[in-house]
């Protein structure tokens, strides 16, 4: 059985990391590799002998800072927005989130239902529908061109994903849990603080994960709604397919593997809540 699992995993692992794997080499090929008819799988292979070969093989890493022509910034002010934007449009996100959901969970609230049908119904519509009027709403409030324009749009977004995610968790918390910290002394809030929070914590991760790649990996508004100073990786990216030296797909490779080490270390540092989470409620005790 364990080696019949190995020989589907095993496979499977190398499919689906294979992407990843070749961004990762042509970070640190020439860019006569990347535009080889003939694959180059060992970077700097065709290269000089000695030092000359790793300095070739990093050098897209070392441009990263460099601008490019036509763009006022290197690579790392842009993952630095792309930071600043991502982490706390999912932090206001799964925080906002988590308290609607522990009221809809815990409260009577009149037409409930309909309220959490019109939660959800907010991703219906395709984002980019609305790009037009969200335009002209952030010129009108001077939110254009600003990180903070593109925080409260995430979070926007993010909030009916967030909400009904957690709804779901916040449904499986008994409430004999807080029944028991308020006959002890605690206060409402005290005890979602303290209790609800904690049990909790599972959705939370999983939702928070789901909300930051949306939210880093968004292109439309940040493409459309910013200029050069607060725009992010993504269409930063896509600014350079016009570039007068030609595409750098070499520096484009460097940065897009930087650019994904974010999500992929925050997915592994909640990866065991991750499973827990996506199958909660599914087994009734």
């Amino acid at each position: 059985m364990k080696a019949l699992r190995t020989l589907v995993i095993v496979p499977y692992f190398v499919l689906a990391t294979f992407p990843l794997l070749w961004l990762a080499l042509t970070s640190f090929k020439t860019y006569e590799d990347t535009i080889s008819r003939t694959a180059k799988f060992v970077p700097g292979a065709t290269s000089d002998p000695g030092g000359a070969t790793f300095a070739a093989s990093i050098e897209a890493y070392r441009s990263l800072s460099v601008p490019v022509a036509g763009t006022p910034h290197g690579f790392y002010h842009y993952l630095g927005s792309s930071i600043v934007i991502g982490s706390l449009s999912t932090l206001a996100a799964v925080s906002l989130g988590t308290l609607a959901a522990y009221g809809f969970s815990r409260f009577r609230i009149p037409g409930s239902r309909d309220w959490l049908f019109f939660i959800l119904s907010t991703r219906f519509l395709p984002p980019m529908a609305v790009v037009v009027p969200v335009l002209i709403m952030y010129r009108a409030l001077e939110l254009e061109n600003t990180h903070l324009g593109l925080v409260l749009l995430y979070t926007s977004f993010n909030l009916s994903l967030a909400v009904w995610l957690m709804k779901g968790f916040m449904d499986e918390i008994p409430q004999a849990f807080e029944e028991a910290a308020v006959v002890d002394g605690y206060s409402r809030l005290q005890a979602f603080w303290r209790v609800i929070v904690p049990q909790a914590s599972t959705g939370m991760a999983v939702t928070a994960v789901f909300c930051l790649i949306a939210a880093w990996n968004e292109f439309g508004f940040a493409m459309t709604l910013n200029n050069y100073e607060a725009r992010t990786v993504p269409a930063y990216f896509a600014g350079l397919q016009g570039n007068i030296e030609g595409v750098p797909w070499p520096r484009i490779a460097a940065g897009m593997t930087i650019f994904v080490l974010p999500i992929v270390v925050f997915t592994v540092l909640v990866r065991r809540h991750l499973l827990r989470g996506v199958t909660f409620g599914t087994i009734k005790q």
